[in-house]
């Protein structure tokens, strides 16, 4: 169940990032309040995964997934450019995920 929480945590990141920027800066109030509402839910769901799960691992695996995530997200909504060192990197974040993963206990 820990992973479950871990993989929501992680894609609540993703919305938390995109909706910040679109906040304009905290500008805009439906923007700034999705970010903190999502904000305060990754959290709260990671710290729920992090009683079962290694911190090393969990904190990885939530910040890859946040990483990797907007970058897609950056790339298919908003245009950023998926240049090949930027899909590299990507590729390798998710080298790492994947290698957390398996190295840790079940």
């Amino acid at each position: 169940m820990a992973w479950m929480f871990l993989v929501c945590a992680g894609v609540l990141e993703v919305v938390w990032a995109f909706s910040m920027k679109k906040s304009a800066g905290f500008t805009l109030p439906g923007p700034t309040a999705i970010t903190l509402v999502t904000m305060v839910a990754s959290f709260a769901l990671l710290s729920i995964a992090m009683k079962t799960l290694p911190l090393g691992t969990a904190y990885t695996i939530w910040t890859g997934i946040g990483a990797v995530g907007a970058f897609a997200v950056g790339v298919v909504v908003l245009g950023e450019a998926a240049t090949p060192l930027r899909l590299l990197a990507a590729g390798l974040i998710v080298a790492g995920i994947v290698m957390m993963k398996l190295s840790s206990a079940p």
